[in-house]
């Protein structure tokens, strides 16, 4: 009779639980008083309309910076070619460097909600110091007196570049959390949701674009004809529009408990396996330490499987006699569970990809320095109207908004009939393509310019500063095709970064991904330093001189390319040997 009841009980039991996980979400979200959710009333696609319009408005207003900044350092501060691309290569660098303070305060301590309230705060405060400079005469330099410009003082340089790094900030704090925070809308642990999370990767990046578009072509287009004060306070006020929008979903948002600092955790396995390097490693994983409930000892994180990589690292969760007998499992300087182990793996696993995404991204920042300069030297006018240069980015936005509804909705139900992958083509296959395009692009731009440097040559005007009657519309295949590029690696880079992350280092991970960009940045600059430094020698013009009608832009191109195509080689030597996370 007994056992009856007991059968009974467990199927009870077995019951609730499943009613209960088709009500609630099953990766631990709460709500924002910190309750269970159900599924129907948070989170989905009901919650995302705010977090895409609060990505549109904040992109928006930083792509209104950072399109036509190289044109305000060169024509309005009175930098050369090479310190103005310097400067806006270092600030973007640094603008996806900061990124990983926002994501260790998200993943440890606040959370990415209260993250992305203050850094937004932060960023705010930066657009409005970045207008007031532009617009009060005292903070900028005067205009030019014919060949004469003078150059900015000590103090309108400080009043500027902190309102720049203000922004860099703000910008750091949010970027690692805002797409995060829209994934853990998703519940992992449903199959349509899953499904569903893939799609708003693409859909996110989107988002991103039509901010950038309107930066690239109106925000531009009145920087350059009305000023700069309200070019810059337009960008301003979409930023408190970010805000708005953000805070205005709260009640429907989906919230992921803070696991605590991943950067100690991390550090703690390092000590542990060191302090224990003379145990042997058991052959059976399950001899390991790991909590003996169904959660996992980090809060906000579901448990790992172990992998047979990197055992020297399995030497934090062995068990030693003494912790045994005594059942002192508390220290964990001292002893890591299995879960806590595997996330350092995960890391270490993931950083050759990581590592190849830096070349990738110097490319990219060719779009806001490089074509932007080499723009300035072509015909830009069309009929009456004239083209700013840097507004031909708007073809790259023009090319991801065209190429993300293509994605989602065409060629990835076409390639799942192929591959059987729910999301047509894995992260890894679909970075792999992206860079295979960006060595086409940077082909294009160097073909661009050889057929430039002809011209100035065949019309005399090598030696005069002065723009080469080539149309500027003959760079839109350059923007096009890293367009392509980008809806490939960078959206194929959230999503990989965001799935094969440990659950309570997400943002971090997210940091990572978007250092990448940071350090193309840095290596474009790097690059551009060395080009100066060895072509210049012996009293040459260079490759890239103040006047580029003298020097080879297009060599520099090349190099580019050459750098892109060895780095996809060694992306699918990494690719191929990569293996997936596995979450029990």
């Amino acid at each position: 009779m007994g056992s009856v009841e007991e059968e009974r009980s467990l199927l009870e039991d077995g019951l609730i639980e499943s009613e209960s996980s088709e009500l609630y979400t099953g990766d631990g979200s709460v709500d924002f008083k910190g309750n269970p959710v159900l599924k129907k009333n948070t989170g989905n696609w009901k919650a995302c309309p705010f977090i895409l319009g609060n990505e549109c408005c904040e992109r928006l207003a930083y792509y209104g910076i950072a399109t036509n900044l190289v044109t305000y350092l060169t024509k309005k501060l009175h930098e050369g070619n090479v310190s103005a691309a310097r400067n806006v290569t270092t600030w973007s660098g640094t603008c996806y460097l900061t990124p990983l303070i926002g994501a260790v305060l998200a993943d440890a301590y606040w959370g990415r909600y209260w993250t992305i309230a203050t850094f937004s705060t932060v960023y705010f405060i930066g657009m409005c110091t970045l207008t007031l400079s532009a617009s009060i005469p005292a903070l900028k330099p005067t205009e030019c007196v014919g060949s004469v410009c003078p150059s900015a003082t000590p103090a309108q340089y400080a009043v500027f570049f902190i309102g720049l790094y203000l922004i860099a900030l703000g910008t750091g704090g949010i970027k690692p959390c805002v797409s995060s925070f829209g994934a853990d809308q998703f519940d992992d642990t449903d199959p349509k949701e899953r499904v569903k999370k893939g799609s708003f990767f693409n859909w996110f990046y989107f988002s991103i674009n039509i901010g950038a578009l309107v930066s690239s072509s109106l925000i531009v287009w009145i920087q350059d004809n009305a000023g700069w004060g309200l070019g810059f306070g337009i960008p301003a006020l979409f930023m408190g529009l970010a805000i708005a929008s953000f805070f205005s979903g709260t009640p429907l948002y989906r919230f992921q408990k803070p696991g605590g600092s991943p950067i100690t955790r991390m550090c703690q396995v390092l000590v542990a396996s060191f302090h224990k390097w003379n145990l042997k490693v058991p052959e059976d994983s399950s001899f390991l330490y790991e909590t003996g409930d169904k959660h996992s000892a980090i809060a906000g994180s579901r448990k790992l499987e172990h992998s047979d990589e990197l055992k020297c690292l399995d030497k934090a969760a062995v068990l030693t006699d003494a912790e045994i007998r005594s059942g002192g499992f508390s220290n964990p300087w001292r002893l890591c569970t299995v879960t806590q182990v595997e996330e350092l793996k995960i890391l270490i696993r993931m950083s050759p990809i990581w590592a190849t995404g830096i070349v990738f991204s110097a490319v990219y920042a060719q779009m806001s320095t490089m074509f932007v300069e080499q723009g300035m030297v072509m015909d830009t006018s069309i009929g009456s109207f004239t083209i700013p240069p840097a507004s031909l980015s708007s073809f790259d936005v023009i090319s991801v908004i065209f190429w993300v509804p293509i994605y989602d909705r065409i060629i990835v139900p076409i390639a799942r009939k192929f591959t059987g992958k729910e999301r047509g083509f894995s992260e890894l296959q679909r970075m792999g393509i992206g860079l295979f395009i960006s060595v086409l692009c940077m082909s294009a731009a160097a073909v661009v310019e050889i057929r430039r440097l002809q011209l100035a040559k065949e019309l005399g005007l090598v030696d005069k500063e002065v723009a080469v009657p080539l149309s500027i519309l003959w760079q839109i295949p350059q923007y096009f095709l890293l367009g392509a590029a980008e809806v490939c690696t960078f959206i194929g880079q959230l999503e990989f970064f965001y799935n094969q992350s440990p659950d309570a280092m997400r943002s971090l991970c997210s940091a990572l991904s978007l250092l990448t960009t940071s350090l193309g940045n840095y290596l474009s600059s790097f690059i551009l330093t060395l080009v100066t430094y060895f072509t210049t020698k012996g009293g040459h013009s260079g490759w890239i001189p103040d006047n580029l009608n003298k020097g080879h832009l297009d060599y520099f191109f090349w190099l580019l390319a050459g750098l892109s195509f060895l780095n996809m080689l060694v992306y699918t030597v990494c690719a191929m040997k990569y293996k997936r996370k596995k979450s029990s």
